[in-house]
């Protein structure tokens, strides 16, 4: 009875993971892998975070500067980086894939991230730490 309940737990732990893969999301759409690797979050803190800023103003803030911006993914560059896009420009975005916290995109979905400026010599990136898809 004791080595059946023991088969039956391990059987359970190892069969854990195959049941988390269903909500990994991403981003679907140029560029994107389907087959993509991602891991979930186990939540945070949602809440006031600031006014939204543009792509333009983002540019031009500080390295490190914090920012939420409201825009589309277009893009999927690489790995963990895409081209984001609003009204006044585009910028690329870091995001690695326990970022995604189950959100799937497209490029037609209106999304909110939040991140830091990550300003190198000659370019700007936005280093993104969380995606919300923005409701219509």
């Amino acid at each position: 009875m004791k080595k059946t309940l023991a088969i039956a737990a391990i059987v359970a732990l190892m069969s854990a993971p195959v049941f988390a893969a269903n909500t990994q999301g991403g981003f679907s759409g140029p560029g994107a892998t389907p087959t993509a690797a991602q891991t979930s979050q186990n939540g945070g803190f949602i809440g006031p975070n600031g006014s939204v800023t543009t792509v333009e103003k983002a540019k031009s803030l500080r390295d490190d500067a914090w920012v939420t911006l409201r825009g589309n993914i277009v893009e999927r560059i690489s790995d963990d980086l895409y081209t984001f896009k609003d009204s006044t420009g585009t910028v690329n975005v870091d995001i690695d894939h326990k970022r995604w916290n189950g959100v799937t995109v497209t490029p037609q979905d209106v999304v909110e991230i939040q991140g830091e400026v990550d300003k190198d010599w000659n370019s700007v990136e936005i280093d993104v730490k969380q995606v919300n898809k923005v409701s219509k």
